[in-house]
């Protein structure tokens, strides 16, 4: 279907056709169509298949229409990072530069007061992360009392990062009287739940299977020990002579040690995570885009949003600890038609972690044992998901090491023969993460990151 079918106005069809595009993707068809109709929409989309100007293009027609009266803000867009909301924003910009719209992003990691400038100046279409929009709400910046349409856009991972509160804040200081947008890449039971009490009467489309990837991504896994993780990357890298490659960590402290080391490998490197600046976060990005760094290496929050056309190499550097973030890291590469290539190097310590992410898939990702990087089977795995500290590489012997090393007695476990001491157990152990151990929070628990 082509996107003069679906009804949008001769001015969007211009700003359409100058980015390259003739023919609506399925969610496009879907969506605009009912979205220009006002009615609710729920809409099931993974990354990568044009659901930013799904729901854009229909936003801009909607708004045609001058308000009476001051200047308010009648459109509000909310997104679970920074780097999503600028790709939104900058969405909204393109396609509505013939309108008479005044747009802009609100996040955090950056100045509050510009943006609170440009709010008093006057403002149409806000994109927004939830924390740093709430918290414009409660010092009374901003007034969302004129929204008429409202954009929940990855909604699922707004709920991974802990926003369901934020958003029900920010959902009480908009008008009863509005047009409500869901987009989520999966539909679990807490999707189910949010939308029951955000949309009226809605209409669900749905374009892809539940947790489904990409059908043209090339997915393998290179079983290694841990520690020769990063000598096998850099030999990958430049073996296969990879101009682009985006590789994922765990932990930011793992993304700023992975990229110090590929560096000192020769390797062009840049790391991007929450906590880096917005400024240098930007900056890495546009680097990478630009073709001038071959490697960056992000975390799972960082990297959500990410847009980077025809991107060949996602690297899974660790495994997720959510099988669903696989699926979100993967989609990062074969986009909009193009081929892509997603390994995963796995030890023995993520084996469990790989199994739920295949069982998610419903089948088995290729394996591909590299020459000169056999796995140590005498290695035994550590239970990384439980806290413990990832193994340090060879097999321990002998006897553990002492209370030093994380794990290696169950906690409050004292001397043979003696009691512990529950109180000082608990002083020296609760509260504390494994030094080292490369776990970050449950997402859930990862609030304001944007």
């Amino acid at each position: 279907m082509l996107f003069n079918e679906l009804g949008l106005s001769a001015e969007l069809l211009r700003a359409v056709e100058e980015q390259g595009y003739t023919e609506a993707t399925p969610i496009q068809q879907k969506a605009i169509p009912l979205i220009l109709e006002g009615k609710d929409v729920l809409a099931g989309a993974q990354t990568g298949t044009g659901k930013t100007a799904a729901f854009t293009l229909p936003l801009l027609q909607r708004l045609q229409k001058k308000q009476d009266g001051p200047r308010r803000i009648r459109a509000l867009i909310l997104t679970p990072t920074r780097e999503l909301a600028a790709q939104v924003h900058e969405s909204v910009k393109t396609y509505g530069k013939q309108r008479p719209l005044r747009t802009m992003e609100i996040y955090g990691g950056v100045s509050a007061r510009p943006q609170i400038s440009k709010i008093h100046r006057g403002v149409d279409v806000v994109v927004a992360t939830p924390g740093r929009l709430l918290d414009h709400v409660r010092q009374g910046n901003i007034n969302l009392s004129g929204v008429e349409m409202f954009i929940l856009d990855e909604a699922d991972r707004m709920l991974d990062m802990g926003f369901i509160r934020d958003i029900k804040q920010i959902i009480k200081q908009l008008p009863k009287e509005r047009q409500n947008l869901l987009f989520s890449a999966t539909f679990s039971q807490e999707i189910r739940d949010l939308s029951k009490g955000l949309l009226n009467n809605h209409i669900e489309v749905e374009v892809a299977q539940r947790n489904s990837t990409a059908d043209r991504v090339e997915q393998l896994v290179m079983p290694v020990d841990k520690l020769r993780k990063r000598e096998l990357l850099s030999e990958q890298i430049g073996k296969g002579n990879w101009r682009q490659v985006l590789v994922f960590t765990r932990t930011k402290h793992g993304a700023n040690r992975l990229a110090k080391q590929l560096n000192i490998d020769g390797i062009e490197t840049l790391a991007i995570h929450g906590g880096k600046g917005q400024g240098a976060r930007t900056k890495a990005l546009r680097d990478f885009k630009a073709g001038s760094i071959r490697v960056l290496v992000a975390t799972d929050i960082a990297a959500r949003g990410l847009d980077i056309d025809k991107l060949p190499h996602v690297v899974n550097y660790e495994l997720p600890h959510v099988p669903e973030d696989y699926v979100h890291r993967i989609g990062r590469t074969a986009r909009a038609g193009q081929d892509g290539t997603a390994i995963s190097l796995v030890c023995v310590d993520e084996l469990k972690l790989l199994k739920d992410i295949e069982k998610l898939l419903n089948r088995d990702i290729k394996k591909e044992f590299i020459d000169g990087y056999a796995v140590d089977k005498s290695i035994k795995a550590e239970l990384i998901n439980k806290g413990k500290r990832p193994h340090s590489g060879a097999p321990r012997r002998g006897k553990p090491s002492g209370p030093k090393v994380s794990g290696s007695k169950p906690a409050g476990a004292g001397r043979r023969n003696k009691p512990s001491r529950p109180g000082k157990n608990a002083r020296s152990t609760q509260g504390k993460r494994p030094s080292g151990s490369g776990q970050q929070r449950p997402s859930g628990q990862q609030r304001r990151a944007s």
